[in-house]
């Protein structure tokens, strides 16, 4: 339990990955830190749940493929527990007939590939990781304003814009002109085959509310790759779910001094004359510091724990007109024995698995959701864990783990307990058409709609990202204007969750980075 009377100089509202790095790199700076975490578990959406009876997945986020390496090692996440089951593994793009398509860093094998498409797949990645590596040195150091004469604003801007000349000219052209189009015309652009356009398609915009032909998709494909750049050569499986890399780094905080409690929600973060002085609990407690963190997406945090009236008018302008509804969901199924997939070893089945036959395809499911339906023929992204962690169910059986793009927030007629069970059919369905026979080993089988996602993590709208990550919701506009270096308009709050610069994903940066400016402005009361 809490001690309310002792002093702490920094509360971190929300123990998701973010805030436990946050609060750790606090606490080796000589802070008193508190974490208070509404959940039962730590980690956010870097969760693990019992679905059904031992039968336990990755119940949010289920590839760790973006974890900054200097993090992981400042953190010591390795001694911790944290361990890999499986790395680096391949994506493969499902076909109907069997003839599907593996993506192994720059190899491409199947699905009748061309020569032609292979020589473009090598020169494509190769621009991309460029495009990446310019934008690393940005991820790790808070975003710059453009309208302020401060040092180190202007050095991040410089070394911008030196990375960005020294890309050579033809890149730099390449990166300007592709920042503002689409993927679709990008993929149009390079390659011929529809497996390998439709996977590359899937990971620009898994998780938010966009389809190929939606501006912003390059960005959102260069965003996922990001995990290259940080030694990552393909998804990883966690050892014991994601959930594991939540409980390492509560490990690694306690380690530092830090102080966490569960089972604790907030109600309010507590102003006084336009300063954070401390939180309320749910259970009326009053916990007072010098400064408070907020984990929580910018929306929970200034609509639900500030309060919009404490806030002036053009804040909460911009709080209410953040793009944030979920257009993911999550589908869990136990099963008694390892399904099989036409064309598929048990090897293959335990890489990446996507079912995006086409750019034509996804954008079809993203129709739907752009008028409050789910898809009837939605894209998605399959993991077997089990084939690498027998842990996560009885022996001899497996679960499967399916992000499933388009389920829409806000579904016309609610989310209800039919339309719940006609969605889950229709998904269950689709991969049956890839797994003939998968119904008759299902044990069990879980959906977690983006409104079970908000419900369950917290996470306004059920948005993996806390906001789109698109070209006017990053970098110097993320979250938005005046609060995007983490600091806020009401003193003595930060934010520091994936809402903020760089963004969404278990990356870790948005709570490192805020830490530093923190530490480098110097404030603990």
């Amino acid at each position: 339990m809490i001690n309310i009377d002792k002093t702490y100089d920094v509360i971190v509202v929300g123990g998701g990955h973010n805030g436990l790095v946050c609060a750790t790199y606090l606490a080796k700076d000589g802070r008193k830190v508190l974490v208070v975490e509404a959940n039962d578990s730590l980690g956010g959406a870097s969760a693990t749940s019992q679905f059904a009876d031992q039968f336990s997945v990755s119940s949010c986020a289920h590839w760790l493929f973006q974890l900054n390496p200097a993090i992981a090692s400042g953190m010591g996440l390795n001694t911790q527990g944290m361990q890999l089951a499986a790395r680096d593994l391949n994506t493969i793009a499902l076909a109907e007939d069997g003839n599907h398509l593996t993506i192994s860093g720059d190899s491409l094998e199947g699905a009748d590939i061309s020569e032609e498409d292979r020589k473009a797949f090598v020169a494509f990645n190769k621009q991309m990781l460029k495009f990446c590596k310019l934008l690393a040195g940005a991820f790790n150091r808070r975003a710059p304003k453009l309208v302020e004469g401060n040092l180190t604003d202007r050095l991040t801007l410089a070394k911008l814009g030196l990375g960005m000349k020294m890309l050579g000219k033809e890149d730099m052209s390449d990166l300007m002109r592709l920042a503002l189009i689409n993927i679709y015309d990008v993929m149009e652009e390079n390659f011929d085959n529809e497996l390998l356009k439709g996977a590359i398609s899937l990971d620009s915009l898994l998780g938010s509310h966009m389809g190929p032909r939606s501006p912003n998709t390059v960005y959102g494909y260069l965003y996922r790759r990001m995990g290259d750049i940080f030694g990552y050569k393909g998804p990883a499986v966690v050892k014991g779910g994601m959930g594991a890399v939540g409980e390492a780094m509560a490990s690694a905080a306690r380690a530092k001094g830090v102080d966490i409690e569960v089972g604790a929600a907030v109600s309010k973060i507590n102003i006084d004359v336009d300063r954070a002085t401390g939180i309320t609990l749910a259970d009326g407690r009053v916990v007072n510091a010098g400064l408070v963190v907020s984990n929580a997406d910018p929306k929970t945090t200034f609509n639900k724990l500030v309060g919009l009236s404490n806030l002036e008018t053009g804040v909460a302008r911009r709080v209410k007109t953040l793009r944030m509804k979920g257009d993911a969901a999550k589908l869990h199924i136990a099963l008694d024995s390892l399904p099989a997939f036409n064309g598929l070893t048990e090897q293959q089945m335990g890489q990446r698995l996507v079912i995006a036959p086409s750019m034509n395809y996804i954008e079809s499911a993203f129709n739907a959701s752009k008028y409050g339906e789910y898809s009837q023929a939605p894209a998605m992204d399959i993991s077997i864990p089990t084939i690498h962690d027998p842990s996560l169910a009885p022996d001899g059986k497996h679960v499967m783990s399916v992000i499933v793009q388009y389920a829409p927030y806000e579904l016309a007629g609610g989310w209800n307990n039919n339309h719940k069970e006609a969605f889950k059919n229709l998904v269950i369905d689709r991969i049956a058409d890839y797994s003939p026979g998968l119904r008759d080993k299902i044990i069990a089988a879980e959906l977690l709609t983006p409104a079970d996602l908000e419900e369950r993590f917290h996470i306004h709208g059920g948005h993996w990202h806390h906001g789109e990550i698109s070209l006017d919701q990053i970098l110097m506009m993320r979250p938005f204007p005046g609060a995007s270096q983490y600091g806020t308009s009401v003193d003595g709050l930060y934010l520091c969750g994936a809402g903020n610069h760089p963004g969404g994903g278990v990356m870790g940066l948005a709570g490192h980075n805020a830490a530093k400016e923190i530490i480098k402005r110097g404030q603990s009361a």
